[in-house]
């Protein structure tokens, strides 16, 4: 596939925050650590503490990759996590059903490619790439259905608790069908296969997930982390004791939100007075100081402090971070040295600095994951019989085609000229006016402004008439949109890996692998090969 690469600014679907994020802009500096370059890599090396017992975390990856016949490169990468010389580079998502959205896949490959990046750079050092899986996530709805083009497939089950336990026995409806959709075509049947071993050879959705992604990833040495472990929780043990009982998170984590507003950005998390959850099996619910006790909520499980702290000595792996304390325990448990997000994450990661730096909790390089459009041969035949650069796509569907209409009909005359003229001409009986009687000026003001609006409006009609005389090429133009941009909105926030892993097969993570640049700050358009 070919690439070619815009700024992110061109695509007109990322936040200010994340944009000025990019840029290096200074108001958002006090909110983060190491510039996203070689020289804030290089910094962060040198100067980066690291706190996780190395060989606990060997030893949780190696029991959890017991049952699935990886490659050597995975192995060795794990074993490569006790060195002292070796750093992790993570990114972290749900267990979303069959990969999920796109982004899915493009967070892992920013990734896998920022670690080569890095041994390039810094031969001496071994930058492992990590995928930190979401499993201790409660919220199933958000990640029990794909899209596929127009269809939409959902695993229907009664699920409660954290969504890695959950059991993978009543997923066959869905599977079948999502078989059904990749087809027996050879990449199809490939993918199909990969599936079919991954959720029925494995008895949970975090195990299936897992075995799904080292699939897809082995041979490029990603390692896939479940962190709902007693030895991992207990390295965090003391800052769930700390937080929970004085609840530092809350107020650090609150000045930051201040500081982003009067800096002018909207917070993309707001952090509660306690951001933990308790969890056993099957059950996952957020605790509350309430009635001088702490209780789980929708539940008769309560402590005292004392009772808390001593529930969190036994038992740590009992309590599970919210969103805003997640981050702070993956920094704890592994030797890591950035994290990798979409642009929410981003966001939210930079309202969290001040609270790593209360808790002398080393704060990683935060990097923007590589985004995606895929154009596929059709879509590029259509867009070159009309005339429509992959820029111009980024446009919403009504200025794309009133600018269309502009550059390829040559018969739409534009009133802009006119405007301007009646605009000087109104001008100029302004200025007799005001020599006349200084009053009369707001009325030649109006006068100008209802004239101005007539031209506009007729301009309108004008544009609107030679619309309706080209509205075949204008119905293509909604059709490319709305194949290129399903719902509206970026594709790789809908679509799912399954119809391009059926037109292109490996090749298609093969040409993410070539073409993402974690570090050049560019939106990636593919264009599959002539």
């Amino acid at each position: 596939m070919q690439a070619k690469y815009i700024s992110y600014q061109q695509t007109n679907s990322f936040s200010p925050i994340v944009l000025d994020y990019i840029q290096g802009n200074e108001t958002l500096k006090p909110f983060y650590k190491y510039p996203t370059n070689l020289s804030g890599f290089a910094s962060a090396i040198k100067e980066r503490p690291v706190l996780a017992n190395r060989q606990v975390l060997v030893d949780v990856l190696k029991k959890q990759y017991a049952n699935i016949q990886s490659s050597v490169l995975v192995r060795s990468n794990i074993e490569l996590l006790a060195d002292e010389k070796t750093f992790t580079i993570t990114t972290g998502h749900q267990l979303n059903l069959f990969t999920g959205p796109l982004y899915f896949i493009y967070k892992i490959v920013t990734t896998i490619n920022l670690a080569k990046e890095l041994k390039a750079a810094h031969p001496k050092y071994n930058f492992i790439p990590v995928y930190w899986m979401a499993t201790e996530d409660h919220d199933f709805e958000e990640i029990n259905h794909i899209k596929l083009e127009d269809k939409k497939l959902v695993w229907e089950t009664n699920a409660a608790g954290a969504t890695g336990k959950i059991s993978t026995a009543d997923l066959m409806d869905v599977l079948s069908a999502y078989q059904g959709y990749l087809g027996i075509g050879e990449s199809g049947a490939e993918l199909a296969a990969i599936i079919e071993a991954a959720y029925q050879q494995h008895d949970n959705l975090a195990d299936a997930t897992r075995a799904l992604v080292d699939a897809l990833f082995r041979e490029t040495g990603l390692v896939c982390i479940d962190a709902d472990e007693a030895a991992l929780k207990q390295q965090f043990a003391s800052i769930i004791k700390q937080d929970i009982l004085e609840q530092h998170s809350f107020a650090q984590i609150e000045k930051s939100n201040a500081a982003l507003e009067e800096a002018g950005y909207k917070p993309q998390v707001n952090p509660r007075e306690i951001n933990f959850f308790y969890m056993t099996e099957g059950f996952r619910e957020r605790i509350v100081f309430e009635n001088g006790s702490y209780q789980a909520l929708n539940s008769d499980i309560k402590f005292t402090a004392a009772a808390l702290a001593a529930e969190i000595d036994a038992h740590p792996e009992r309590f599970s971070p919210n969103v805003v304390m997640r981050p702070m325990y993956q920094e704890i448990i592994l030797p890591n040295l950035a994290y990798i997000g979409g642009g929410a994450e981003v966001t939210y990661w930079l309202q969290l600095k001040a609270n790593f730096d209360f808790y002398k909790v080393p704060y990683p390089v935060l990097l923007l994951r590589n985004s995606a459009l895929v154009i596929d041969k059709r879509s590029e035949r259509k867009m070159q019989i009309l005339g429509i650069g992959h820029v111009s796509l980024f446009k919403d569907n009504e200025q794309l085609k009133t600018e269309w209409v502009k550059s390829h009909v040559n018969t739409y005359l534009s009133l802009a000229d006119e405007e301007r003229a009646i605009g000087a001409v109104f001008d100029h009986i302004k200025l007799n006016a005001y020599k006349i009687d200084k009053t009369l000026s707001q009325s030649a003001d109006a006068a100008k402004k209802r004239a101005l609006k007539l031209i506009e409006s007729l301009d309108k009609k004008m544009m609107r008439a030679e619309k309706r005389k080209h509205q075949t090429s204008l119905n293509q133009i909604d059709g490319l949109k709305n194949k290129l941009f399903p719902s509206g909105v970026l594709q790789e926030r809908v679509l799912n890996i399954a119809p391009l892993y059926v037109m292109y097969g490996d090749e298609f993570i093969q040409a993410l692998l070539d073409s993402f640049k974690p570090l050049d700050h560019k939106f990636t358009v593919l264009f599959a090969a002539s």
